[in-house]
């Protein structure tokens, strides 16, 4: 189940790298008309009207997205599905079928299925296609029906498998639906506690991966709160729309970055170099983009006490922006170049006061983790014990860094006797081995890797950073997978 879930993380990040290019369509389109939103400006309107074509059919990108990416060929059919599984349960459980279905007036449909088209119906539909995928496609048909075979077959068995979740859907929905809402709206009921309650969730759940459930809710319109999609379309209440987003501008801007500061600061002299290398890149990550995951993984299983405390700090930070109506809002995530773009927004209230609160959490990062550091000598980067010493093969290799880097990590997983499968996600190589033990992570962390992750009896994560894909395809061509 675990390993289940973890994929399902992996692949959201594939429909949701594409929210950045909404993201700056927008921007762009509102920067050049800020009175209008287009109105007066038909090359404005060029560029906020392919932005929102994104936004509009997010639902389907997570659909064709989740459909690829929990596939075990990642292949083109396998997306075709995940979109014939996404029309046929948004068609069936429109209002206007369900009224034909239930010999009920449209208006007297329940609200559920006015709102059937949504982010979590397209997870849906992509899981159960990728699903079908894994068992069905090499089905080999009768010589009658061999043109349907492997592949072919797929996206007719979806089709009829989503009627009958349609079905089904026809009445749990209503009830799945009533529970999303009233999740979203206690929080939300809340006010700026709720959304600092948000953030430290969002945060703790970071290492298993499930955050992206917890984000469907709140940033897309599965309980109607979309809080991203509302935010960049300026339906909603300035000051309050965007409170889901706002906080985490001053945590990943500045407070991470200062924490990779103190975490420098602190490291043995001898180490210093390499873990300026690793944490440098992290905290400019961070800070231009919004991806805190190589910042994260280098502390979150060394010294979780520590991560527990910048979890705690998230919360404090939405709850703070939410309670004087600070906002922002970003199309990936809380880094500077998102906050450019939003900053114009009309539903942007005193945007740049995040930047006074960042430097304050910036000061509250870097002397708390420099404290409790040294307080509690955690192993932090740089403060490894001496045992684990650094490939200086790796440092001095140049262009050949990631091949090298590969071959060692490669190495330290056992190799092709125990590798049974690598993937990667947006910062992290997923490995799944047939033995633990045979595992060297000893070798594998003197690459200089962040850190390492087991999240079961035979699959290990090795948490690489932002330069991951390089990294992973260098493995698979030393696994011959290219």
């Amino acid at each position: 189940m675990m390993k289940y879930l973890q994929n399902l993380g992996k692949s959201l990040m594939l429909p949701v790298a594409v929210l950045p290019a909404a993201a700056l369509l927008m921007g762009i389109g509102y920067a050049i008309d800020h009175e209008g939103w287009g109105a007066g400006n038909p090359v404005a309107a060029f560029f906020i009207g392919a932005g929102q074509s994104i936004l509009d059919f997010i639902p389907i990108l997570f659909a064709v997205g989740v459909a690829i990416g929990m596939t075990k060929a990642k292949d083109g059919p396998a997306a075709l599905s995940g979109l014939v599984g996404y029309l046929v349960i948004t068609k069936l459980l429109s209002s206007a079928s369900v009224a034909n279905l239930q010999q009920i007036a449209v208006e007297d449909v329940n609200m559920a299925f006015g709102g059937i088209e949504n982010v979590f119906i397209g997870i849906l539909s992509g899981c159960i296609s990728a699903a079908l995928y894994n068992r069905f496609s090499n089905v080999t048909l009768p010589d009658a029906l061999a043109f349907f075979s492997g592949k072919r077959l797929v996206p007719i068995l979806t089709a009829i498998v989503m009627m009958a979740v349609s079905m089904v859907m026809l009445f749990v929905w209503p009830v799945v639906y009533t529970a999303l809402v009233n999740f979203g709206e206690a929080i939300s009921d809340l006010g700026a506690t709720g959304a600092g309650l948000y953030g430290f969730f969002n945060r703790l759940l970071i290492p298993t991966g499930l955050h992206h459930a917890l984000n469907n809710v709140f940033w897309f319109d599965v309980a109607g709160i979309n809080d991203i999609g509302n935010f960049w379309a300026s339906e909603g209440v300035k000051g309050i729309t965007g409170r889901y987003q706002a906080g985490f501008f001053p945590i990943m801007m500045f407070g991470l970055p200062a924490a990779a500061l103190a975490m420098y600061h602190t490291a043995k002299t001898k180490r210093k170099k390499q873990a300026a290398s690793l944490l440098l890149a992290g905290g400019i990550a961070a800070f231009l983009t919004g991806v805190t995951e190589p910042l994260e993984f280098s502390f979150m299983f060394l010294a979780p006490a520590l991560y527990v405390v910048h979890a705690v700090l998230t919360g404090i930070s939405l709850f703070i922006a939410a309670l004087f109506e600070w906002t922002a809002g970003f199309g990936f995530s809380a880094g500077l170049i998102d906050f450019v773009l939003s900053s114009q927004l009309p539903l942007a209230n005193q945007p740049w006061m995040l930047i006074v609160q960042g430097l304050v959490f910036a000061v509250i990062y870097y002397f708390l983790f420099r404290f409790l550091i040294v307080k509690f000598n955690f192993k932090t980067p740089g403060r490894e014990d001496d045992d684990v010493e650094v490939n200086e093969e790796i440092a001095q290799a140049g262009s050949n860094r990631f091949s090298v880097m590969a071959e060692t990590i490669y190495a330290g997983l056992g190799g092709d006797t125990n590798v049974v499968s690598v993937d990667n996600c947006a910062t992290r190589l997923r490995v799944e081995v047939k033995d633990m033990d045979a595992v060297d992570q000893a070798k594998i962390k003197t690459t200089g890797v962040p850190g390492i992750n087991v999240v079961g009896k035979n699959n290990i994560q090795v948490i690489v950073g932002t330069q991951v894909q390089a990294v992973a395809d260098e493995v698979r061509k030393i696994r011959k997978e290219d």
